[in-house]
Order: C-alpha cells, then sequence, then structure tokens
C-alpha cells in the first residue's frame, strides 16, 4: 500500500512539473503556441504576468511563460542556452556591448524594421540597443537609478543634514561613526554591487559625465589622470565607514542592515526600493555628491530592453510580441507594469505612483545623467576594475596603482 501511494506521489509531481504555466495564468490552450522569456529579474514575476495577461488579449492563443536566471548567473547561462540551440524564445537583454556581443554572434534578431522603435522612443533611449551602423537588436523596456538611502529619523535624530558635497560627505559618514552609527551599509561578498551600485556612482562625479567619458573612451583621456585618481581615493576614504566585517557582507545583507536601522545609508539603485516597504522608520534618497566646484551627476542606466531568439520555434509570434512592445499601446501597458524602482524609457511624460521611485526620478531634475562608465565600450573591464575596488578598499592597491592598473587594460583594449 505504502508502495503504491508512493508510486501515486511520484505520478502526480511528474504531472504538475509537466504541465505548463503561464505568465498570463491561463494554462497552455490545444493547438496554441508557447513561448519563453528569459529574464535575470525574478522579483518581476507579477509585473511580467501582468504585462503578458494584456498581451494576451491582442493575441489568442499565444501564450508565454516568465522563466527568470538568478541575476549573477544570468550572462553565462543565457550564452550557454542560446549556443546550445536552447535559448528562450523572448528574453530580457543587457544594454550595450554584453547585448550587442550576443546579436553579433547570431543570437538576437535584427529590429531594426520595427516602425514603431521611431514613434516610441528617442535615439538616446534606442542607442544602448543599437550596433554603430545602426541596427536595433531589441525594445527599450526599463532604465535605473543610483542614489544614496538614508534614515531621516536617524538624521533628524542626531541633527544631520543632507550633503551638497563629497567633503561633506564624509564629514557626514564621521559624525554618524563617531555616534555609534554604521555609517554605510555597503558589502564586498557579492562583489558586483561594491564596483556597480558604489563606485561606478562616484567616479562621474569626479571624471565628467558623457562628454568627459567618451575622451577616456578614445584615449584622449587616461585612466591614471588627476580625476580618476581623485575618484579611486575617494573610494579608499570610505573603507573605514563600511559594516564591521563588510568582507562577509552580501547585497541580500546589505539591505538587511539598512532595514533593521543598524546602517544609517546605503549606496544603491532604485531596484531595491520594495525591500523597503513596512519597514519601521522614514527614510529617503539624495544624489551622491560631486567635490566641491563640480557638477553632479546622476547615473541613469538604460537596463534591460525585450530581445528575441534568432533560432525561436516561432519566429513570427516572437517578432509580433517585441512589436506590440515598440507600438503605443505595448510601451504604455509596459509603463503602467514597470517593476518600482524601474523608469519606463518611452518617449512621454512618466506618471510615478510610488513616492519613493518617484523621488529617485526626481534627482535627475537639474542634474546631467550619465550611464553606467564601463558599460558602452569598455566592459572587459569590468572583472579587473571589479577587482580593483576590493584591492583599494582592503589597502591592497593605493588609488595611483589602480589607476594605473586600469590604464594599462584600456590601453589595450582601445588598440
Amino acid at each position: 500500500m505504502k508502495s503504491t501511494v508512493k508510486l501515486f506521489a511520484v505520478v502526480l509531481l511528474v504531472l504538475c512539473l509537466a504541465a505548463p504555466v503561464f505568465a498570463t495564468g491561463q494554462k497552455q490552450a490545444a493547438g496554441s503556441v508557447t513561448m519563453t522569456m528569459g529574464s535575470w529579474r525574478h522579483e518581476d514575476v507579477a509585473q511580467v504576468s501582468a504585462m503578458l495577461a494584456a498581451y494576451g488579449k491582442t493575441a489568442p492563443g499565444v501564450g508565454i511563460q516568465f522563466r527568470p536566471t538568478n541575476a549573477p548567473e544570468y550572462n553565462a547561462t543565457l550564452r550557454l542556452q542560446l549556443d546550445g540551440g536552447n535559448g528562450p524564445d523572448l528574453m530580457y537583454a543587457r544594454s550595450y556591448a554584453t547585448g550587442e556581443e550576443l546579436f553579433r554572434a547570431g543570437h538576437f534578431a535584427d529590429c531594426s524594421d520595427i516602425a514603431e522603435l521611431k514613434e516610441s522612443f528617442t535615439a538616446e533611449s534606442l542607442a544602448p540597443w543599437q550596433t554603430a551602423d545602426g541596427k536595433t537588436f531589441a525594445v527599450p523596456f526599463a532604465a535605473v537609478s543610483h542614489a544614496i538611502y538614508y534614515n531621516k529619523d536617524i538624521f533628524k535624530k542626531e541633527g544631520l543634514s543632507v550633503p551638497g558635497t563629497w567633503e561633506d560627505f564624509l564629514k557626514l559618514c564621521a559624525a554618524l561613526q563617531a555616534k555609534g552609527y554604521t555609517a554605510l551599509a555597503n558589502g564586498i561578498a557579492d562583489e558586483w554591487d561594491i564596483l556597480e551600485c558604489l563606485f561606478l556612482g562616484i567616479v562621474p562625479n569626479f571624471v565628467g559625465g558623457s562628454a568627459e567619458r567618451v575622451k577616456y573612451e578614445s584615449g584622449e583621456k587616461k585612466f591614471n589622470d588627476a580625476a580618476f585618481v581623485a575618484a579611486w581615493q575617494a573610494l579608499a576614504d570610505l573603507a573605514k565607514y563600511l559594516p564591521v566585517g563588510y568582507e562577509s557582507v552580501t547585497y541580500n545583507d546589505e539591505q538587511i542592515l539598512f532595514s533593521s536601522q543598524q546602517a544609517a545609508m546605503l549606496m544603491d539603485v532604485s531596484a531595491t526600493i520594495k525591500a523597503y516597504d513596512g519597514v519601521a522608520f522614514d527614510w529617503g534618497l539624495f544624489a551622491l555628491p560631486a567635490p566641491a566646484g563640480r557638477k553632479a551627476v546622476i547615473m541613469f542606466h538604460p537596463d534591460m530592453a525585450i530581445a528575441y531568439n534568432t533560432k525561436s520555434a516561432h519566429p513570427s509570434e516572437a517578432k509580433s510580441f517585441v512589436r506590440w512592445l515598440a507600438t503605443k499601446e505595448g510601451v504604455a501597458i509596459a509603463a503602467q507594469n514597470m517593476p518600482v524602482g524601474f523608469f519606463p524609457m518611452i518617449n512621454a511624460p512618466i506618471q510615478l505612483a510610488d513616492k519613493h521611485a518617484k523621488e529617485f526620478l526626481d534627482l535627475n531634475n537639474g542634474r546631467e545623467v550619465d550611464v553606467r562608465f564601463l558599460w558602452p565600450k569598455f566592459m572587459e573591464l569590468y572583472t579587473p576594475m571589479n577587482q580593483a575596488v576590493i584591492q583599494v578598499l582592503a589597502g591592497r592597491l593605493t588609488p595611483r596603482q589602480a589607476a594605473d592598473q586600469m590604464e594599462n587594460l584600456a590601453a589595450n583594449i582601445r588598440k
């Protein structure tokens, strides 16, 4: 009897795993087309489900399964899938070189003939998913912003104010530490976030925005000039304000330190806004300040677009979806169902219901915005710079040594 029950349970489990469940919340209908969508965002299930449900009303018989992958593993996993011929029909596409590489490899389809792209998006919004010769390989979906989360209650209690310059920010960190607080929750256990969320947020305030970034890309300016060395020094100056044992603090730990009020501030992206719903304190945001005499630059990064697979078993249906996503209707529905903390890249005014998302976007007003420094031309420097950031914080590299190391590598990339 026990073996029969056990066998029945196994059969039931297999049947449950085999039955496809659509992101639209519907089971597969007889004779319908089933596609999959890859992503690095497990957090987007509810929002993407709503978007795909809306699309399903315009394309009866087409179902799309949302299949996210853990974010740190997404690039490698997707590449393996695509190279193996079993990649998703639709997928989130990284911006700039990372996405273009998959287009050049023949995996992302050419979307250049979708006329609605130019109607719904500006040239600036399309650029991160275009080649030098103007081919577009994905439909823009969302951007993220960077700022400093801060505990307003702690600031009020201790008589502290939002700093206007980098020098004031360091004084603020010192004051918090003197009062027994951990100033910044950031750690390095997951590695990538100390580069993207902290250091790359600092860099443009020291070296300048997009007009200056392209000079470093061309070689007109060097990665070891005085401005860049100063950015590395700014990083080194923060080491003593990170949590005790920051080497073992993960990205998730950072959020816990901030939400539990063990840390007063956190440098992070807008994507984590919802992590602080329901916390027992008032919090807000301020822009990473620039050194005295320089203008602050906000990192507003084109984060994701939707591409479709050239080897999809349903190329017509896949292209129809991305075309819909570029129409006024599709763009509007995507904007309505955008995960909180991600900002539509549409060529239209954006209305945001979440007060902190609006606060993030308002930081752009009156400030220059630019993308993450490495992404347009220097993704080959991503890992070396990530490791250099960790070594500078640990005191194993001086700011000058880190800058020289990056310029040596950059010079080879420019050749």
